[in-house]
């Protein structure tokens, strides 16, 4: 079998200097997420932090104006009745493990990422950006606007990075933001120029990576259990209200719904 050369590949993975970097390979889809896609990442998280040589990841994108669409609904087909809850579960599966996983996750951001591609971003520790417009990137939680119920930690990531206020705020209007405003929120990590992303992204995870492994996996951990250990309780509670949601009920039985949410995940 003739071996695919990089540019056919829907996933790169490869690791140096203790670094693993994982880029996301559809630029012609806009790196929407289609099952190949969001599988290759999971098991690719796994093999990094299997690698016991992999002290902490880049997750990045191919291409210059683009870091991820989010999940690829057309890619749903009638032989495959279970797409979309295969996506979900894995897209869980992704986020979380980002999350739990003691190797610290640095994301670099090119471009535009909208639905679960800004998941990955709030999903990842650290954050470097492109400096652009919003004319030129933006980034967006669209699911209440196109009747999708947020789930695989599309309620929970926003929350954890900015706090409750403005979690609803991106979550209920589905609004476009930029860069400015996630600046204000101290959101990003670092700042380069467009031209200057990749190297400066590298000489970073240099100087990163030199850290004491022991060190940076044990603050990543015990930030998480500090901050949010009951992480898994939460995506079970996002599951359980995406299962909800389009049930239809009276607002009798949803107040009943809502009084057992509360009273089943304390």
């Amino acid at each position: 079998m003739e071996k695919m050369n990089d540019e056919e590949k829907i996933i790169l993975y490869n690791t140096k200097r203790s670094i693993a970097t994982i880029t996301l390979n559809r630029p012609h889809m806009a790196h929407a997420f289609n099952w190949e896609l969001m599988k290759g990442l999971y098991d690719h998280l796994i093999k990094a932090h299997e690698d016991e040589n992999v002290k902490c990841i880049l997750l990045k994108s191919s291409g210059d104006k683009v870091f991820s669409s989010g999940i690829d609904i057309r890619a749903a087909s009638a032989d495959d009745t279970d797409y979309l809850k295969k996506m979900r579960e894995f897209g869980r599966k992704v986020t979380q493990t980002m999350l739990l996983m003691k190797e610290p996750i640095v994301v670099q951001v090119q471009g535009t990422a909208i639905g679960f591609g800004m998941e990955l971003i709030m999903a990842s520790d650290l954050r470097i950006f492109a400096d652009k417009p919003i004319d030129e990137m933006f980034f967006r939680m669209p699911e209440i606007a196109i009747g999708i119920y947020p789930q695989t930690g599309a309620t929970i990531l926003p929350l954890l990075a900015f706090g409750l206020s403005y979690a609803k705020k991106l979550l209920f209007t589905s609004d476009r933001f930029g860069l400015d405003d996630l600046k204000n929120v101290n959101f990003p990590t670092r700042v380069f120029a467009p031209d200057r992303l990749e190297i400066e992204t590298k000489k970073f995870m240099r100087t990163f990576s030199k850290r004491m492994e022991s060190f940076m996996h044990l603050i990543k951990s015990s930030l998480t259990i500090m901050n949010n250990k009951f992480i898994e309780r939460w995506y079970d509670l996002e599951d359980k209200c995406g299962e909800i949601a389009y049930e239809k009920h009276s607002q009798k039985e949803m107040d009943e719904i809502i009084k057992n949410l509360y009273k089943n995940y304390p």
